[in-house]
């Protein structure tokens, strides 16, 4: 039984998160659980225990696949596409304010 893997990794660029919340939340007045980054383009959204769900719906409306979590003391990137949880050895961690 082979592990999972993700195989969008390619579409990882060197991006920098798009402010400090999630930003539909912000714009909306909505608030959030936790934050994820898109390695694709920065976005920053809010969670799926989050009422927006704005990272999984940045997902579904522009299709980048991977994002990072912007929390305190996490390291792990999850892949929509693949289904999959992974970790980048020596990749920037992200942290919001």
């Amino acid at each position: 039984m082979t592990n999972p893997v993700c195989t969008h990794v390619d579409q990882v660029q060197d991006v920098e998160p798009s402010g400090d919340g999630c930003v539909e939340c912000l714009a909306e007045g909505g608030r959030w659980v936790h934050l994820r980054v898109c390695m694709t383009c920065g976005h920053v959204g809010c969670c799926d225990s989050s009422p927006g769900k704005h990272a999984t719906a940045h997902f579904h409306g522009i299709g980048h696949p991977i994002v990072q979590s912007y929390e305190p003391g996490e390291r792990w990137w999850w892949c929509y596409q693949d289904n999959v949880a992974f970790e980048v050895a020596d990749a920037p961690s992200f942290t919001h304010p």
